[in-house]
């Protein structure tokens, strides 16, 4: 037997993923995964069985709900699936999965939409992270044509705009969980960083590489690997996040002197293979390292002058513009304001069905607690 839930698949800025009103799946997190987990397929290195896409871009999930704080329109809780074995992680953002929160709410009916745009507040229940996200809806209806283009998706569309409002420590309850703009982990100056991600950020030179290898070789590049995990587990406990063996957190990124117009080049890892792009909440947390002097980051990069920055994050497919407002002074800045520009579309909408036994197995769970 099997069992239908209410789906809509779409493609939020570089990801995909499976989008869900948080009242159709079970509220025991355990319960839920179990179900999640049939859904996209996992464990399985092709997810054959689930609409998962068999990489850690397009295994993602949405659970929205109208929010219960009265400062913001919507809830939204981020579940990476990972691919090839039954773990959901609901630690990280997803700021792609989050472009496409707005859209979805609009069109399950949980906003009404305006006309020519519609505002709607978001809190990513992961991490507290409250964002603004204004949705173009010409005659009350989402649009998702337009001129907007984004490097890693063909084509263009309607624009997102993004603004962060309380990005910074949202995950290891501060922008610097250390204190510190440098750290050395593992033998490598690194700095540790959450703006919306927790990001260890380091120059490529410092093990080994150049930054600039493509992306399918570094993803056969067993040493380097190694290498960057034995930082990534040492680097957890400092981060406030303990162990993280079994975490898709904190990424990593290798940054390097901008080579195609820039500010600065990355190679990021999500957090073991090497994304094509750079994810959204990664790439602010990437700019933001940028800034703090002396630090891997900003002896690479090539930052812009003025309070209100622009900086172009290269990566193996394009750039990435993150929008910033500093403050404070040179040697002690006060990131005030980040934001971006996705795009989204729906790609359809329907009834996704897994097995009936794992609602039941969910079921038993939720009546022997």
């Amino acid at each position: 037997m099997l069992t239908g839930i209410r789906c809509m698949l779409m493609r939020g800025g570089t990801s995909k993923g499976a989008y869900f009103l948080a009242e159709d799946l079970p509220s025991d997190p355990a319960a839920r995964d179990r179900v999640l987990l049939a859904a996209m397929g996992s464990p399985d290195p092709r997810q054959v069985d689930g609409v998962g896409g068999a990489h850690p871009l397009t295994s993602k999930v949405a659970l929205v709900s109208k929010s219960t704080s009265p400062d913001c329109d919507i809830d939204f809780l981020f579940c990476q699936v990972v691919v090839d074995r039954p773990l959901v992680d609901t630690t990280p953002n997803c700021g792609n999965i989050l472009s496409g929160v707005g859209p979805f709410a609009i069109e399950r009916g949980l906003i009404e939409a305006q006309d020519p745009v519609t505002t709607v507040k978001v809190r990513t229940i992961n991490t507290g992270t409250i964002a603004e996200l204004l949705i173009e809806t010409p005659g009350g209806r989402v649009n998702y044509e337009g001129s907007a283009r984004i490097d890693g998706v063909p084509g263009t569309a309607a624009p997102i705009a993004i603004d962060f409002l309380d990005a910074a420590g949202s995950v290891c309850g501060s922008l610097l969980p250390t204190g510190n703009a440098v750290d050395v982990v593992a033998g490598v100056e690194c700095t540790l960083i959450d703006n919306g991600m927790p990001v260890i950020v380091l120059e490529a030179k410092s093990v080994g590489r150049t930054g600039y290898e493509p992306r399918d070789e570094l993803n056969v590049d067993a040493e380097l690997k190694a290498r960057i995990e034995e930082i990534r587990i040492a680097a957890g406990p400092l981060m406030n996040l303990g162990d993280v063996t079994d975490k898709v957190v904190p990424k990593i990124a290798l940054v390097a002197p901008p080579i195609h117009g820039g500010n600065v080049s990355t190679r990021s890892f999500i957090p073991h293979e090497c994304h094509a792009s750079i994810g959204v909440f990664a790439a602010v947390s990437v700019a933001t390292a940028c800034v703090l002097p002396n630090s891997p980051g900003w002896r690479a990069a090539q930052i812009p002058e003025g309070k209100v920055k622009t900086l172009s994050v290269e990566h193996p497919t394009g750039e990435f513009s993150v929008r910033m407002e500093v403050g404070g002074t040179q040697e002690d800045p006060v990131i005030e304001r980040s934001g971006l520009l996705r795009t989204a579309r729906l790609l359809f909408d329907g009834t996704l069905y897994v097995p009936s036994s794992a609602f039941a197995a969910a079921e038993l769970r939720q009546a022997a607690e």
